[in-house]
């Protein structure tokens, strides 16, 4: 496949990254991920995959080294700029899964169609309305009609894992970045979940990206990371 910076989801060259008076937590670390791919990145905690995962959403700034999301370099960015590609471009599975709990499941998954026309306009493209757009993800996660109009602070854990998706997903960013988001699950549950998730980023062309210390769920992906490629002391 013929690619260029233009298209692929995340360029990253050279990065470097060391906390203050630290040795270098990423050291010299380059890697290209295209539209559709899927990336699984492993290691023990404490070696710097969390706060890789910070650098490429632009909360924390590219010290040395330069990362391209869909096109734009974020050091060329304003703070502004930044938040306004995260939205548009990227969406979030986190461990704690990070819902609004007084909000409806329908407006925990709708909320980027909300707040990004992008994200809007895509989700309409593709379902030809917003409703198909959420009824699609709703079915695809497995999730009960009976609960999109219940409080997210009422859900179990699974649930609320599956709407964090749904919310990831709805309205074809260019990549989804999940941090240990089946950490909490059972094997069985694990595998299950992880094939929706790769499923939905195949099918909306949308990279992945995942971090876990779970390496069992590795050969799923196109590429594999482990942190001891880009931190010296893990």
């Amino acid at each position: 496949m013929n690619t260029t910076i233009n298209t692929l989801a995340v360029k990253i060259s050279h990065l470097q990254f060391s906390w203050p008076g630290q040795t270098p937590l990423i050291k010299d670390l380059s890697l290209a991920l295209d539209a559709g791919e899927s990336l699984f990145i492993s290691g023990p905690s404490g070696c710097g995959k969390s706060t890789l995962l910070n650098i490429l959403a632009g909360v924390i700034p590219v010290q040395e080294g330069k990362i391209w999301i869909h096109g734009r370099l974020l050091s060329e960015l304003s703070n502004t700029a930044k938040d306004q590609l995260r939205g548009e471009e990227m969406g979030f599975i986190f461990q704690q899964f990070n819902l609004i709990p007084y909000l409806s499941v329908t407006d925990n998954i709708l909320l980027p169609t909300y707040l990004y026309p992008k994200r809007l306009h895509a989700a309409v493209a593709q379902h030809g309305s917003v409703t198909h757009a959420l009824q699609y993800l709703v079915d695809r996660l497995g999730l009960s009609q009976s609960l999109l109009q219940q409080a997210a602070h009422q859900l179990s854990i699974g649930q609320q894992q599956r709407v964090a998706a749904a919310r990831a997903f709805i309205g074809k960013p260019s990549i989804v970045i999940a941090d240990e988001p089946t950490s909490s699950l059972d094997w069985n549950n694990q595998s299950q979940l992880m094939d929706l998730f790769l499923g939905l980023a195949d099918e909306q062309n949308t990279a992945l990206m995942m971090v876990s210390h779970d390496e069992r769920l590795s050969p799923r992906f196109d590429h594999t990371l482990a942190v001891n490629q880009w931190a010296a002391e893990c």
